[in-house]
Order: C-alpha cells, then structure tokens, then sequence
C-alpha cells in the first residue's frame, strides 16, 4: 500500500514533464519550420545558380590567339565555317590587303581542308572603307595585268584600261599596237613604250638610259632571270627542273624555249627538238609520270564506263520527278477559282 505522499508526488512529476512536453513541442515545430524554409532557400539558391550558369555564354577557342572569347565576339567564314576571333580577322585581313596578297584569301588556317576563300562582301564588313577601297583597286589592277587582252595605259596621270587586239592566243607574246582612247597614245602592248615597228622590245629598252634597261624579254637560253611569256613578270630559277609555273598567271612553260605546257600533260615537249632530255628527271621518273596520268584518266573512264548503265536506268525516274515537280509548281502558279 503507497503512501499518500508518495502518490501526490507522483502526480506533481506527471504533471511536470507534461508541461516540459507542451513547452518543447513549439520550439521543435518552429526547429522544423525553419529547417524546410533553409531548405527552400538552398534549392532557391542552386535554381538561381543554375539559372545563372545557362545565361552565360559558352568560351570558343580562337585557333590564331588562342583566347577564349564567346560566341557573338566570333567570325564564321562563309566557306569552310571556320571560327575566328573579329579582332584576328580583320588584323589578318588588313595585312593581307596591305601587303597586296590579294588575288586568294583564303581561311588563315593552314591545316583547314577546305581553305575557305573570303567574298568580297565579307571583306567589306570586316575591314574599314579605306582599306576596302585598297583591296578593290589592287583586285583590279591584278585582273587588268593578269588579262591578256587588257592593258593600262603607260602615259603619266591616264590610267584607262585598253583593248588588245590579239587576234589569236599564240600572239598574246607578240608585240601589238595599242590605242589608248583616252590620251590617243600608240604604245606596245609588251614593253608599254612608245610603238615600235622595226625594232624589238629589247633594242626599244636598250636605246634609252642604261641604269633605266631592265631585264630583257628575249633571254638567253642559259639565263637565270627570264620573263613569262604571257604577263612578262620576271622569273628567277635557282634550281628544278625545266617546266616552271608563273607565280602570277599560272602559265606552265618550259624554261629554256619558253614554248607553253599548258596542254602537255605527258611532256612529250622534252622527247624531241632542242630542249631533248632537257627536263632535269631521269627517264624513269619521267615514265612514272606519264603513268600515273594515264592511270587516272582510265580510272576515270572505267567509272564512267561502270556508272553508265545506272545512269540510263536512272534517267526516266529522274525525269518523271522533274516533271511532277513542274507540274506541281504550274499547278499552285495557276489562280485559285473565288468562292
């Protein structure tokens, strides 16, 4: 049997820890508010973050500077869509247009497969309208010089560009009267003095000043500088063989005759006449030329001749489509009937 006191006690620690209960339950529903709202604001947080992450431009590379710059602060060439810096674009541009290496632009790349050439137009927005001006005289002086039927005139302050009347393409290395319509000067279309009916280029170059004689355009056959024969740009051979490419007009023509290779793709010109055996390969080499040009216009002819039935069989179903495609475009051409 428990004394009373001992009951009374009892009740009065009941009661004790059942306000302890009641006055820590608030603190922890407020420990728990608080903790999802710390929570709440982390997530906000790492969303923002996120957030803030995407809206940030991704760094490209710039393969000539290697800076990391972002995508509107780079070029894409129109050609071979290369990526560029604009800074290093237009510097490379300015240098190429100053330095006149203007007939072929291309991507400043060396590694680049498709070497990308830049249009006129790109060039424009690129570069100053000075430095455009620049390039778009130079592109036609380099087109006047490099045309075998245009000249400037050589008179001082007249800068129209004449007509050469070269009746046939073997003359283009023949001198031939001009007239300017402009100034009414008659000049030589090669040495671009006055015109010169009984005497050569070279004796017109010789008859004036001697510090003003330049390179002559009748070499010697043994001579280390000689002229192309079609724009008369001098050629300097230190070594090679004898089949020399001008630089400027892309004209193939043996050094020591300066008879035109343009159409000698088996240099048959070497196996006889006075330039024999004068080609600077050995016979050998010289075979394996001509075999490897042989080959591939076979191997094209092969593949011409295998691809030639499918061709025939393709060619109606080829047609029946451009047909319907026609058809189709006549018909959407023709006006619809009002409702």
């Amino acid at each position: 049997m428990q004394h009373p006191n001992t009951k009374k006690h009892l009740a009065s620690l009941r009661q004790g820890w059942v306000k302890e209960k009641e006055k820590s339950l608030p603190s922890k529903l407020t420990d728990a508010v608080s903790d999802q709202s710390t929570n709440l604001q982390m997530a906000a947080y790492q969303s923002s973050k996120n957030s803030m992450d995407l809206a940030i431009d991704p760094l490209i590379s710039c393969r000539l500077c290697l800076s990391e710059c972002t995508l509107p602060e780079m070029y894409e060439l129109h050609d071979c869509k290369c990526l560029y810096c604009e800074k290093c674009m237009k510097q490379y541009l300015q240098v190429m247009i100053v330095e006149g290496n203007i007939m072929a632009i291309t991507c400043p790349d060396a590694s680049c497969k498709k070497q990308g050439r830049l249009e006129a137009s790109e060039i424009a927005n690129l570069v100053e309208a000075k430095l455009f001006d620049r390039y778009k005289r130079l592109r036609h002086q380099r087109d006047v010089d490099l045309d075998p039927n245009r000249t400037f005139c050589p008179e001082v302050g007249c800068e129209t560009v004449c007509h050469v009347c070269s009746t046939s393409s073997g003359e283009s290395s023949k001198p031939i009267a001009v007239d300017c319509p402009t100034c009414g000067l008659k000049f030589c279309s090669i040495c671009k003095s006055g015109w010169h009916t009984t005497k050569t280029c070279d004796e017109m170059m010789l008859s004036g000043r001697l510090e003003d004689a330049g390179i002559p355009y009748s070499s010697a056959e043994d001579a280390c500088i000689k002229r192309c024969p079609v724009c008369h740009v001098p050629i300097e051979r230190n070594d090679g063989c004898a089949q020399m490419m001008c630089k400027r007009c892309k004209h193939v023509f043996c050094w020591y005759c300066l008879a035109s290779l343009d159409d000698d793709f088996l240099l048959r010109h070497y196996d006889k006449g006075p330039c024999k055996n004068k080609l600077g390969h050995s016979r050998a080499s010289v075979i394996w030329h001509r075999t490897q040009v042989v080959g591939i216009f076979a191997g094209f002819g092969v593949l011409l001749l295998v691809a030639s039935p499918f061709l025939l069989l393709a060619a109606p179903c080829i047609l029946c489509c451009k047909c319907k495609i026609c058809k189709c475009c006549e018909d959407d051409d023709e006006p619809q009937p009002p409702l």
